[in-house]
Formats: structure tokens, C-alpha cells, sequence
């Protein structure tokens, strides 16, 4: 009985490996957050080597990603990571939402949620030191606090859902 169970896993792995989940390969730019806040080299730096996999509209994928079910877990990440903060789609977002995400993302590199450990188990480069995680922290405050000088208070809350029929409060 278990080596048939084992056998039906086997087969199961080899049928995964011919179906594959989509890239993140897009490489999108039209909307990052760079087309409307200015990004130095230096905090440029930073999220490239911690966020952009998860983050952005391309991904770097390592070899391993290609064996299932990987790939999938892989993929369910940088869709979840998307789905919560893009760079490449950031000046798209409402002024409360930008606002709404530069606070969370401050809030989590400084309690050191992000990036999550799942990804710099593996990746040792994308942890961040004291000093690159204040850098990120800073640079999101500055726009932030931008955001706040330019915008009436009322603009930066973001409007939920009422009840059955969708109603904004």
C-alpha cells in the first residue's frame, strides 16, 4: 500500500515539472514609483537586492525554481508580494493608497518583517543591515511626509467597503 502511494507521488512530481506557473517577467516600468518620487542610487541599491524579486514587475529567478512544486511556491510569493506592494505599478495607486503602503513598508522594515525571512534564508544578500533598513525607512518618511504637505488629510484615507452593496463610507 505505501509503495503504491509513493509511486502515485512520483507521478504526480513528474506531471507538476510539465506545467508551469507564470513568470513574473513583465519588466512593466510605466508606472514605478521613481516616475513620480525621486530614488537615489543608494536606496535604489537596497531595494534591488532585498524587494524587486518580490515586488516589481520582474523577477530573478534562480535555477531551483524550475523543479515543481518550487516553481508554484515560488510564484504564489511574488504574486502575494505584488498583490501588497509593486513598485512598477506604485504611481498608479490612489494618493491614500500610496500613502497607506509607504507606511506599512516602513512599519515592516523596521520591525524586520520584510523582507521575509522564507526569502533571505536563501538569499543571504537581501538581508538588510541597521543602516540600509533606516535608509529605506527614511527615504519612504521623506515621501510620506510629502504626501502630507501636498494633500488635504481627507484624500490620504483610504475609503472601505459599507456593507452588501459596496458602498463607500
Amino acid at each position: 500500500m505505501i509503495k503504491k502511494i509513493l509511486v502515485g507521488l512520483l507521478m504526480v512530481l513528474i506531471v507538476l515539472q510539465f506545467i508551469r506557473p507564470e513568470k513574473n517577467l513583465s519588466g512593466d516600468t510605466t508606472k514605478d514609483i521613481t516616475t513620480i518620487y525621486p530614488m537615489s542610487d543608494s536606496v535604489k541599491l537596497v531595494f534591488d537586492k532585498a524587494c524587486a524579486d518580490c515586488h516589481t514587475n520582474k523577477t530573478n529567478y534562480p535555477w531551483y525554481t524550475t523543479i515543481e512544486p518550487i516553481g508554484y511556491w515560488t510564484a504564489n510569493h511574488v504574486k502575494d508580494g505584488k498583490r501588497h506592494f509593486n513598485l512598477n505599478e506604485f504611481a498608479g495607486y490612489r494618493i491614500g493608497k500610496q500613502n497607506k503602503k509607504l507606511e506599512e513598508c516602513i512599519e515592516q522594515i523596521k520591525e524586520g518583517e520584510m523582507p521575509l525571512p522564507s526569502y533571505t534564508l536563501i538569499h543571504k544578500e537581501a538581508l538588510l543591515t541597521e543602516a540600509e533598513k533606516a535608509l529605506i525607512a527614511d527615504w519612504c518618511q521623506n515621501i510620506v511626509d510629502t504626501i502630507k504637505a501636498t494633500y488635504p488629510a481627507d484624500s490620504l484615507k483610504l475609503k472601505r467597503p459599507s456593507g452588501p452593496g459596496g458602498a463607500a463610507k
